[in-house]
């Protein structure tokens, strides 16, 4: 028998015609109901500008007989059908305008809306960021593309920076081998050999989030935001370094890509604006990035004086003031300020700042000896701190006692010259420092007794009467609080202020740390803001002159007296840990401080980051502060991570927590970690134990001095001299 061959059915399309619009209704068996996201606007601008690209599924209407009245219902279609309607209104589309039609017969309508929603597949992202790239080299700019396809020009900049990575990258994401998350993250660095490098490692790795790709992309640059970059960016720009910026979240103006390039800039600019610095004619100028903070420190600053304001630029302040007045009624008034104005009000601002805030204006006699420092500040501005006199700059000090002894003068003198005041004798000066040094006191006192005349006390006796005058001193003094008080802020204020405190009787030395180069861009920070300001505020209210301290502060009031007091107390507060320097009462006294005072490092402003401590601790303790701040299951799914990848991923997790470090911690006051009085004596042990062993990690990841490199070390504490 031979074999049967079964014939291949074949398929019969549906009917194509043209029916006229107005012959065309919507259907109730649409399957489409919600129209939340569906843009009729959009679609009739699209059909205007390109006619319709898809014709529409119909099918006839009947009558009750099952005969055809003309008429055809829309069971796929209704937002075409919509735009086309929305056209004819417009009067842009002619009601009998010939639409192409698919006419079904056979099957269900609802059948076929529902096929033709479902079995349309979506365009596959990257074919779109393909395609609007291929627009691009058309010639068709980023706005007309967003304005073709009704999106914002920043989503057009996005698909293209998406289609410009790595086509061996396109190529991984479009095998669904890479989430859009990752593929948005590789669009930071614009050189396809680094993005495959960073692809290569991720393969060898746990961590493949997005922003851990961002971080090895942007290894090595510098952020726009730091301050190196606020401060010539301009000129790091001019000279063809390049920028990687992210389109995909807040980058706060990317970053620099070439550090090297950034400091050489860097350097550039700030020699140019020292050397002006220079040309005022200082006799010396430093210039860096950033000094550390308290580098001033122990030196005289010589005062400046600011030139009045004429009588023209008195006015020109006055109007600029009246000006801006009168804005600000009419921004009142309005619902909303221009930009035209706002910018004007930005402007009168900086004008009156530029007339009112000039520099100050200082003594050429005494600029001959002083310097200044040029660095950058927080916010990418240069800082200039002028009028500072080095130590070995200082015109020597001769005593006033010693200087009258050598002139041979006195509050009382004899016919032989000698000096009641202080019993120094001009010929004889060297001579009776020696011998009362070495017990040639007596044979001067029976010496003395043999001349005539009104004759010095001697030294001895001197001594005995002035240490019973001490004595009585301390008695009386002891009775008086409020002396007391006044002598103590004097003998502060000679220290904290001018250059010597020896105008003091009072044997108490105030000293303030200098906290040199352990704390990098501690300057910067508000609290040392803050306590610059009212050191400066202060000084600016005492004389230039010491001797003159003490009629100034017994002319303050009782306020300003306690203000001043607390602030010189303040300087000499030195609660830092110091390898080298072990004081445990100290630190117990300063954690004792903290106490009364409540002090909240959250409040002011500490927060955990990379820098300052999660990338110079251990594994453990990162995980500690996450379980802490955060709970046990998000620092679960830290744990696979590398250190660094740890660290940045626990910075992000402990943003805004509160979460302070047990060093940073006072007693009796409520972190938002966990209250105190929740904290059981086991706890506190196991804490204990904990801070030993982060002890000994330090020392092992930290690179300590060795003992030599103590004897090098400069003193941690300095006397304001």
């Amino acid at each position: 028998m031979g074999k049967t061959t079964k014939a291949v059915q074949k398929i019969t399309l549906s009917a194509s015609r043209d029916i006229p619009f107005d012959r065309l209704v919507l259907s109730q068996a649409n399957v489409r109901r919600v129209k939340a996201g569906v843009s009729i606007e959009e679609l009739a601008a699209d059909i205007a500008r390109r006619t319709l690209l898809q014709s529409i599924t119909v099918r006839p209407v009947l009558d009750e007989a099952g005969a055809e009245t003309g008429m055809f219902e829309i069971p796929a279609g209704g937002r075409r059908y919509r735009a086309l309607e929305l056209l004819v209104r417009q009067k842009r589309l002619a009601k009998t305008t010939p639409i192409p039609c698919v006419v079904r017969t056979d099957g269900i309508a609802e059948e076929d809306s529902l096929a033709e929603n479902v079995q349309r597949a979506p365009l596959h992202p990257l074919d779109q960021f393909r395609a609007f790239q291929a627009l691009r080299e058309k010639g068709q700019s980023e706005e007309e593309i967003a304005a073709v396809f009704f999106v914002a020009v920043s989503v057009v900049k996005q698909r293209l920076r998406l289609a410009a990575v790595s086509p061996r990258l396109l190529e991984v994401y479009a095998e669904d081998e890479m989430n859009l998350d990752q593929l948005m993250a590789f669009s930071v660095s614009p050189e396809h050999e680094r993005q495959e490098q960073v692809w290569e490692a991720l393969q060898r790795s746990y961590n493949k989030e997005p922003y851990q790709i961002r971080r090895l992309l942007t290894e090595g640059a510098v952020r726009a935001s730091d301050k190196r970059a606020q401060y010539a960016g301009e000129d790091y720009i001019a000279a063809g370094g390049a920028v990687m910026r992210d389109l995909f979240q807040q980058d706060d103006g990317g970053w620099l890509q070439d550090a090297g390039l950034l400091a050489r800039v860097v350097a550039e600019r700030l020699e140019r604006d020292a050397d002006a610095i220079r040309a005022e004619g200082w006799k010396w100028v430093e210039q860096a990035p950033e000094f550390p903070y308290g580098h001033s420190y122990g030196m005289r600053r010589i005062p400046g004086t600011r030139r009045p304001l004429t009588d023209e630029e008195i006015a020109q302040v006055e109007a600029l003031r009246a000006e801006a007045e009168q804005l600000e009624e009419e921004v009142a008034e309005a619902d909303e300020v221009s930009d035209d104005t706002d910018a004007r009000l930005a402007e009168i601002e900086a004008e009156i700042d530029a007339l009112t805030q000039r520099p100050p204006v200082y003594d050429p006699a005494e600029m001959i000896m002083a310097g200044a420092f040029v660095s950058i500040d927080g916010n990418g501005a240069l800082r200039v701190e002028r009028g500072y006199v080095r130590h070995e700059d200082e015109p020597p000090v001769v005593e006033e006692a010693d200087e009258a002894a050598l002139a041979g003068e006195g509050d009382v003198q004899g016919q032989d010259g000698y000096n009641a005041a202080d019993g120094t004798d001009p010929g004889r000066a060297d001579s009776r420092i020696i011998t009362a040094h070495i017990g040639g006191g007596a044979e001067h006192e029976a010496e003395s007794e043999e001349e005539d005349g009104l004759k010095p006390l001697p030294d001895r006796l001197l001594t005995e009467l002035t240490a019973y005058r001490t004595l009585a001193l301390r008695d009386a003094l002891g009775n008086e609080p409020g002396i007391a008080y006044l002598v103590l802020l004097h003998a502060l204020c000679l220290r904290l202020f001018y250059r010597y405190g020896a105008e003091s009787c009072l044997e108490i030395e105030a000293k303030s740390v200098m906290f040199g180069a352990q704390a990098p861009g501690l300057a910067d920070t508000p609290l040392a803001v803050r306590v610059d300001a009212r050191h400066e505020a202060w000084a600016a209210q005492l004389p230039e002159d010491a001797a003159e301290l003490w009629d100034s502060l017994s002319g303050f009031d009782t306020d300003s007296r306690e203000a001043l007091f607390a602030h010189c107390v303040a300087l000499t507060v030195n609660a830092t840990h110091d390898a080298y320097n072990r004081r445990p009462r100290a630190l117990a006294h300063a954690g004792r401080l903290a106490e009364i005072l409540a002090l909240d490092l959250a409040a002011a402003g500490w927060a955990p980051n990379v820098d300052n401590y999660l990338g110079r601790v251990t594994k453990a303790r990162i995980l500690e502060a996450v379980r802490e701040a955060k709970g046990e299951q998000v620092a679960q799914r830290l744990e696979d991570l590398k250190k660094g990848d740890m660290a940045e991923a626990a910075a992000q997790a402990l943003a805004g927590s509160g979460w302070l470090p047990e060093a940073l911690r006072t007693k009796g006051v409520e972190t938002m970690t966990m209250p105190i009085e929740a904290v059981t004596p086991a706890m506190q042990s196991a804490a204990a134990d904990a801070s030993a062993d982060a002890a000994g990690e330090a020392a092992e990841a930290e690179d300590l001095p060795s003992a030599e490199d103590h004897e090098q070390l400069e003193p941690h504490e300095i006397a304001a001299e």
